[in-house]
């Protein structure tokens, strides 16, 4: 460097050291981008910044609001559930019990029915009975005395005669058949 200003005799600025001028300008340069970057720049970074963490915090919890309402809504629904199998099961029982009854009010029916058409045709048999009685008493009084008037050879046509014979002769068959 001293050769060249040796030789030409200008003085040459050393391009490693800068002007101080330069400096200055440089440092006002600074200094005015540093208060444009604070004043403006840095607060609407900041806003940015901050309306994505509340748009992050806010997302967080409406996920755990949502995720709450769901294991609400969940456990009412087991709630609901377990209801309407309890009712439903109430509801089968009742119906056993029902039916229960109802099998029990047609057995007793059908017992009572069962006893009525025993009774009635213990009648009817008692009736015919009677009358088959009857019929035999009245053929059986009419062959007696007839074998009787041949026997006795004499008649026995007095009806009063008849059936007072008639009558002393069934109560001997009867007794006789007692013994």
């Amino acid at each position: 460097m001293y050769l060249l200003a040796a030789e030409g005799g200008e003085s040459t600025h050393n391009p490693i050291i800068p002007i101080w001028q330069e400096i200055v300008v440089g440092g006002i340069a600074f200094i005015l981008l540093c208060i444009v970057l604070m004043k403006f720049v840095f607060p609407r970074m900041e806003q940015t910044f901050q309306a994505r963490v509340d748009a992050i915090e806010g997302g967080i919890k409406r996920a755990e609001a949502a995720q709450a309402e769901a294991n609400q809504l969940l456990e009412q629904y087991r709630a609901q559930l377990a209801e309407a199998r309890t009712d439903a099961a109430k509801i089968r029982d009742d119906a056993r019990a029902d039916a229960e009854g109802i099998r029990q009010d047609i057995l007793a029916k059908a017992r009572e029915e069962s006893d009525r058409i025993i009774a009635a045709g213990k009648e009817q048999l008692a009736a015919e009975r009677a009358t088959i009685v009857r019929e035999l008493r009245t053929e059986v009084g009419t062959i007696a005395v007839d074998l009787a008037s041949k026997i006795v050879g004499e008649s026995l046509a007095d009806e009063a005669r008849r059936k007072g014979t008639v009558d002393r002769f069934l109560s001997d068959l009867e007794s006789a058949g007692a013994r």
